[in-house]
């Protein structure tokens, strides 16, 4: 025979998030307790609620809650929280069962390790569910889990069980409640406080809208008994119904199931009733898309929140943070990259429609027969890739791609810097502040890039000429000179700064209309707004980019010079009339929307996969979309102190309360709550 050692050794525990480090716990600790005994430093019961947590910041606060909360760290139950407990706590709240063993310490009153029924009736007594609906004490259910005499006291796992089933006992008396005559029916209304007192940890939006609807099914608003536990089965057993949805859909979220398949396959689930079935596809079809068939968009609408902490930390906000000089400086450093990135991709995604509309808006009047080579831009297109070649449509994208990656870099980052510091308080914009930051964009862009714009615009035209010399970027910039590379400049600001101006308040309010109904863009809606507010900012501007353009191409013998902007606007005028203005304005917009289309999408997407937190705004319409749940209110912000586990402290206190109905009072006096605000 083998004789194996007895071991007491506890296994290891799981741990759902990384624990806190003790010397950094403890100097946390230590800066917000305020008691010293025997050398040894505590926190009271408000140094841990009201000071580290930010709990009940009231000043009419109710000491009682007070009291209960902080009882879940004071394990010893003296009003004094030493550094062990609170590091117990910490480790609490790291563990994957953290929400219930959170609720049986709450009830845990003298620390026994056990909850008998005196302090599950003090507790109890003291929530909200029970002012508003009175649990009767004195029953059946009572009794067969604390014993006729009301001595027998339950464990962690045991109490876990009667928690849960305590919300069953709870709504069924108060059906009983409200079922007056004994009929076995209640009213719309009557049915609607219930399942949102009781069991409003269960309803999603959607259910708690739809609730007075629902009731009693499709032709009566009165609430039998079976109906009643039909509609809380079914909500409990919501992921269930999603088995049952996906053996029929085979794993298709879109496909439009009937009752009956649904009922057909819920045979093989034999604790799903028919009742549950119909009680499901009658909520479902309340919605004005619903065709009497279900999909597993439906039900999602449906089924409550799984992993509530999570949903309570999401909605906790974060503490504002002080962002330093040197922050905003990396912010726009982290912007220029991207911003240069997208550039780059956008303009060699539309190059040669560029160079299309270079050559087209070139065309100029003069004596010379025979001047005007292309008909339109499409006769452009061909001509080039018939006498140049497919690289002709290419010709010179190098330097424009040197020059377009800081000008795309730059207008992206100063509209997106300008339009941080112009917000107002409540993050939005006036339209004038949309308008500013825009113009300004265009006219930092101009200071750059317009030398690299005339030195594109040269050797995109040289191609025209068979004969002469060959045209390179280092030539272009020898026979110009320092101040030669800004002629046309005022042009550029004519055109750049307008443009902007348009473009970039254009794209924010089509990204606005075009997001989904929780704020968030595809990168389809994305694409669409930037591509559509690319057209009025480049038709509109045309005339300014036709200026510019021929003051920065060298005229050739017979054809028109120009000394300035206004000499060329005169000349344009007098010679060609007032649609030469215009010249190659569909071509700029076949070239300006889809470039800036792509290249905002790619800004977009680049600053959604490589997040970096500067304490600043994301992008609108970058966060994933998410059907945030208003469980409570008033959540304190996380604070630099959370820590490890600690983190969740506020979230987990927020979970039993939402998940068991366990509201405290927040106030000494219930009765002032709606006094003030909470």
């Amino acid at each position: 025979m083998v004789l194996t050692k007895a071991t007491t050794e506890a296994a290891p525990a799981l741990h759902l998030m990384k624990r806190a480090d003790p010397a950094i716990l403890r100097n946390i600790f230590t800066k917000y307790a305020t008691v010293e005994k025997e050398g040894e430093q505590f926190m009271t019961e408000s140094d841990l609620i009201r000071g580290y947590l930010g709990m009940q910041p009231e000043r009419n606060y109710n000491p009682q809650t007070m009291k209960l909360l902080a009882g879940v760290v004071d394990q010893t139950k003296d009003g004094l929280i030493s550094f062990i407990e609170f590091q117990a706590f910490e480790a609490l709240l790291c563990a994957p069962d953290s929400l219930h063993m959170v609720a049986f310490q709450l009830f845990d009153i003298n620390g026994s390790g056990f909850v008998s029924f005196d302090e599950f009736k003090r507790v109890f007594s003291s929530t909200e569910v029970h002012q508003q609906i009175p649990f009767e004490f004195d029953c059946r259910f009572i009794m067969l889990h604390f014993g006729q005499d009301r001595k027998k006291t339950l464990s962690f796992s045991e109490f876990t069980q009667f928690l849960f089933n305590l919300q069953e006992e709870h709504a069924r008396q108060a059906f009983d409640k409200f079922d007056k005559n004994n009929l076995g029916v209640i009213n719309a209304l009557e049915f609607r406080k219930i399942m949102t007192t009781i069991k409003g940890h269960l309803l999603t939006d959607y259910v708690a809208d739809n609730l007075v609807s629902v009731a009693g099914g499709a032709t009566k608003h009165l609430v039998s008994f079976p109906y009643f536990n039909a509609f809380n089965m079914l909500l409990t057993n919501m992921e269930l119904m999603k088995k049952i949805y996906n053996s029929v859909a085979h794993g298709d979220p879109y496909l439009k199931v009937t009752r009956e398949e649904f009922m057909y396959h819920a045979q093989d689930f034999p604790t799903v009733t028919p009742l549950e079935i119909s009680v499901l596809f009658h909520l479902c079809s309340l919605d004005s898309s619903s065709s009497g068939r279900i999909t597993m968009e439906d039900l999602d609408k449906v089924t409550p929140e799984g992993n509530l902490i999570h949903e309570m930390e999401v909605q906790q906000p974060k503490e504002k943070v002080k962002r330093t000089a040197l922050t905003s400086i990396l912010e726009s450093v982290y912007r220029f990259g991207l911003g240069g990135i997208a550039g780059a991709t956008g303009a060699t995604a539309v190059y040669p429609i560029d160079l299309v509309k270079t050559r087209m808006q070139n065309q100029r009047g003069g004596v010379l027969v025979g001047e005007l080579m292309y008909q339109n831009s499409i006769d452009c297109f061909f001509k080039v890739l018939r006498h140049e070649g497919f690289f002709g449509l290419y010709r010179g994208l190098p330097p424009q791609l040197i020059g377009v990656a800081p000008e795309k870099a730059i207008k992206l980052t100063v509209n997106d810097f300008v339009r941080d510091h112009i917000r107002r308080e409540d993050g939005s914009i006036l339209l004038a502040g949309e308008l500013f930051s825009g113009g300004m964009a265009g006219g930092c862009q101009v200071i750059f890039t317009n030398p690299l714009e005339i030195v594109k615009i040269r050797l995109q035209v040289a191609g025209e000429l068979h004969s002469g010399p060959r045209v390179s970027a280092i030539s272009v910039i020898k026979e110009l000179g320092f101040f030669g590379l800004y002629k046309g400049a005022r042009a550029c600001f004519l055109r750049d700064i307008p443009f902007s101006a348009i473009y970039f308040p254009a794209y924010a309010h089509f990204k606005s209309m075009f997001a989904d109904e929780d704020g968030h863009n595809s990168p389809l809606t994305l694409l669409t707004a930037a591509t559509i507010s690319g057209a009025p900012a480049a038709y509109f501007t045309t005339p300014a980019d036709v200026i510019k353009t021929r003051l920065q191409v060298v005229a050739r013998a017979g054809q028109t010079t120009y000394t300035g902007v206004m000499d060329c606007t005169k000349k344009i005028w007098k010679q060609e009339g007032f649609w030469a203005f215009f010249k190659g304005g569909p071509a700029r917009i076949f070239r300006s929307s889809p470039q800036f289309g792509v290249t905002l999408l790619t800004y977009e997407l680049l600053q959604r996969s490589f997040v970096v937190d500067f304490g600043g705004r994301r992008p609108e319409g970058s966060q994933v979309a998410t059907h945030e749940r208003s469980y409570t209110v008033d959540l304190p912000p996380i604070n630099p102190d959370h820590i490890g586990g600690l983190r969740l402290a506020v979230a987990t206190f927020a979970g039993v309360e939402s998940k068991f109905g366990l509201f405290l009072p927040k106030f000494r006096n219930p009765v002032l709550k709606g006094n003030h605000a909470t």
